[in-house]
């Protein structure tokens, strides 16, 4: 349905922490290389605990073939950066759509804000400069689940129908 891609994480934490809510919410996990850590750092497999198992997780080599997958595959690429050029409660998301959070200690390079379909921003208080790299993927992911009618309700796991977006006919 949905997938997160990580572009050159640096943090190990950090993608521990994401690995481990997209195995709890159904969302596979695209990694682009290079991180600066292997997936065997104690850190990252602390965070992500049993839950790394869980998740379906690609590994690409470079942004280049991460790219060449995804255009083949038709998916679109969100980028969540602080600088994007609408607010991700005011986007309407898609199945299949890509959102891709940036390297923690600088961002997405300019080839990938150049291959997005869209930047999104989390709107924040003024004067701020950014939220942690889990924390912005997981509002993000959360609205566009919520969009797509991507939660599992719990009394039998299939997924919730989808509602329109914030500030739209019908919306909640």
């Amino acid at each position: 349905m949905l997938r997160l891609a990580l572009y050159q994480p640096d943090i190990p934490q950090n993608a521990g922490t994401l690995i481990r809510m997209a195995a709890c919410l159904g969302i596979a996990v695209d990694i682009v290389e290079p991180a600066a850590f292997d997936v065997s750092d104690r850190h990252f497999r602390r965070a992500g605990m049993d839950y790394l198992d869980r998740a379906a997780v690609t590994r690409h080599a470079s942004f280049a073939t991460f790219e060449a997958w995804r255009r083949n595959a038709g998916h679109r690429l969100i980028l969540a950066e602080t600088d994007g050029a609408v607010a991700h409660l005011d986007f309407a998301f898609r199945p299949g759509d890509i959102v891709m959070v940036g390297r923690e200690s600088a961002g997405a390079a300019p080839e990938v804000y150049a291959a997005a379909d869209a930047v999104v921003h989390i709107p924040m208080q003024s004067g701020l400069r950014s939220l942690n790299v889990a924390i912005a993927a997981a509002l993000v992911l959360g609205e566009a689940l919520r969009q797509v009618g991507g939660f599992a309700t719990p009394s039998d796991g299939t997924p919730s129908a989808p509602l329109p977006p914030a500030g739209a006919p019908g919306a909640r």
